[in-house]
């Protein structure tokens, strides 16, 4: 959540810097249509149901079975990065590679382009800060998690 949460701390101020400038319509249009496509796809089919219920099932599962390795590496391990299947690591470094190369594409664009995007991506993270914490206290006071926390057996 510190990661996300610094993301959109770093993001806010770019994104609310696009309203400075005067939005013509094919702006708004595309304002609207980010925002709209990046809280669907990266809010709620990234993160609410497949993101934030592994990381959760991996917090629990590394409660239930604490180990000084996993302990130490708690975010790695619960974002799949250590001690999970060779398909999930390989989604994992893949998203993450097209996730640094989209950042840096997206640095080259002017604003009001760059901080319309980036309007949506905040509100896709936070879709995500907030779909993890209520998922954590769901798993860890209400009872538990149904999502398969994907760990291979030999770990």
């Amino acid at each position: 959540m510190f990661l996300l949460g610094f993301g959109i701390f770093r993001l806010f101020p770019i994104a609310m810097d696009a309203f400075s400038y005067q939005l013509e319509w094919y702006h708004q249009l595309c304002l609207v249509a980010n925002v709209s496509y990046l809280a669907y796809a990266e809010g709620y089919r990234g993160f609410q149901k497949k993101f934030s219920p592994r990381v959760v099932a991996r917090m629990k599962y590394l409660k239930s079975n604490p180990n000084m390795k996993h302990t130490l590496l708690a975010p790695l391990f619960c974002m799949g990065y250590i001690c999970s299947t060779k398909q999930r690591k390989i989604l994992n470094i893949s998203l993450l590679i097209g996730i640094v190369f989209l950042i840096v594409l997206i640095r080259f664009l002017n604003q009001p382009w760059r901080g319309i995007i980036d309007v949506g991506v905040v509100i896709g993270l936070v879709w995500g800060v907030c779909s993890i914490f209520l998922m954590t206290i769901k798993a860890f006071v209400g009872g538990g998690t149904e999502y398969n926390p994907e760990i291979p057996q030999r770990c």
